[in-house]
């Protein structure tokens, strides 16, 4: 549920989401690829013990 919410509310996430659907991949597929891209931004922010920025995330 919570990678659904992203994709909805979080820009990066939502963006990545968007090009594989665009690619042709399926949407459990592109649901996946956010799901795993979910999990490294809150590992990251875990890991790094700063409060998310969304200036500071990459583009995938």
């Amino acid at each position: 549920m919570a990678t659904i919410v992203a994709i909805r509310y979080n820009p990066h996430v939502k963006a990545l989401y968007e090009r594989l659907l665009a690619r042709g991949k399926s949407k459990m597929a592109a649901l996946g690829a956010a799901m795993k891209k979910l999990v490294h931004l809150c590992f990251s922010v875990l890991k790094n013990r700063t409060p998310y920025q969304a200036d500071d995330v990459k583009a995938a």
